[in-house]
């Protein structure tokens, strides 16, 4: 059984696919099930990948790392976002961008998630 938000990869393909309903089964992808991915919360290397979040006058600024992670073509963030009040906010990100991102909303209490292409899926 899936749970809503859960976020899951192919290992054949690369396909991510995140639960926007949860039900009975199996996914399934490439003819292979794919795999649930586990929000990591701490940081063991030097690149750093924990989200921090500061609140601001409108919302929530979300950096990735307390040291910017690194956003080359074969290591970046490839999105943020924001899980505020029943509402999903997200931002694509590509190789270049900033490893940042600002969100609009007046939710008290926020989860943050960030994946990975190298480490994976991440929050804070």
């Amino acid at each position: 059984m899936t749970e809503l938000m859960q976020v899951f990869k192919c290992n054949v393909c690369g396909n991510i696919t995140e639960v926007v309903h949860a039900a009975e089964g199996e996914l399934v992808c490439c003819n292979e099930p794919m795999e649930l991915m586990h929000e990591n919360t701490v940081d063991a290397s030097k690149e750093k990948h924990v989200p921090v979040v500061e609140k601001t006058e409108d919302g929530y600024k979300v950096t990735i790392g307390s040291v910017p992670h690194p956003m080359e073509s074969e290591h970046y963030i490839e999105w943020i976002e924001v899980i505020a009040d029943g509402t999903l906010l997200r931002k694509w990100l590509k190789p270049g961008d900033a490893p940042e991102a600002y969100f609009v909303t007046d939710a008290k209490d926020v989860t943050v998630r960030e994946y990975c292409n190298i480490h994976g899926l991440w929050k804070s």
